[in-house]
C-alpha cells in the first residue's frame, strides 16, 4: 500500500527543522520523486478530432454522457446570439455553458504529462469540461472510470441535422466554424473507414 503522501511531507519538513537537508532529500528522492518526461506540442487535426468523436459515438468516455458535434451549438449562437452566446476563445462570461458541456474533445486516457503515448490507442472523446477537470491526472488518480464506446447509429451527436440545417440555410457556410465543422462532418460521418 502507498504511503500516505502527507506524512511523507511531515517527514521531510521533520528533517527541515533538524536541519537535516540529506535525509530530507533521500526521502524525497525514494518516498515522493518527482518523474519528468519529455513531452511534444500536439495538435489535432479537425479529420482526427471528428474521426475519434465518431469512433467513440460522440460519448463522453469518462461521464457515459451524449456529446454534440461542435457545429450544432454554434448555429443555434448564430440564429440566437444574445440567448446562446458564443465567444471566439469560449471566454466563460461570454460564451453559453453549454459549449464546455457538451463539445466534445480529444484527450488522452494516460496523460502525457505522465508519460503516456500521443496515439490513438490513447485517445478517447470527452467534454471541454471533463478535460478540464481531468487535466493531467489519470483517472485513477481522480476516481474516473472509463465508459464503454457509444454507436455512431444509435447517437451521431446531431450531426445528421446540423449537416440538414447547413443544407437549408447556406449563409451559415459564411460563418467559418461552422463551415469548418460541416466540410468535416460531411466527409466523415458515412465514411465506413471512421465508423
Amino acid at each position: 500500500m502507498d504511503k500516505d503522501k502527507s506524512e511523507v511531507i511531515s517527514n521531510i519538513v521533520t528533517m527541515l527543522l533538524e536541519d537535516n537537508d540529506t535525509a530530507a532529500k533521500t526521502i524525497i528522492r525514494e518516498e515522493y520523486p518527482h518523474i519528468y518526461f519529455e513531452t511534444e506540442k500536439r495538435t489535432y487535426t479537425m479529420m482526427q478530432k471528428m474521426i475519434q468523436f465518431i469512433k467513440d459515438g460522440f460519448i463522453d468516455r469518462y461521464t457515459g454522457k451524449k456529446l454534440l458535434n461542435p457545429g450544432i451549438l454554434k448555429i443555434i449562437s448564430y440564429y440566437f446570439p444574445n440567448e446562446f452566446p458564443y465567444h471566439p476563445h469560449w471566454k466563460m462570461t461570454q460564451t453559453h455553458i453549454a459549449y464546455w458541456e457538451l463539445i466534445p474533445t480529444v484527450d488522452h486516457i494516460y496523460p502525457i504529462a505522465h508519460g503516456g503515448q500521443d496515439d490513438e490507442k490513447n485517445w478517447v472523446t470527452t467534454s471541454m469540461k471533463n478535460n478540464s477537470i481531468k487535466s493531467n491526472y489519470t483517472i485513477d488518480e481522480i476516481h474516473w472510470k472509463l465508459y464503454p464506446k457509444g454507436n455512431i447509429a444509435d447517437w451521431d451527436g446531431l450531426t445528421s441535422i446540423f449537416l440538414k440545417l447547413v443544407e437549408k440555410d447556406k449563409e451559415l457556410l459564411k460563418d467559418g466554424y461552422i463551415k469548418s465543422w460541416y466540410k468535416v462532418s460531411k466527409k466523415c460521418l458515412y465514411n465506413k473507414d471512421y465508423n
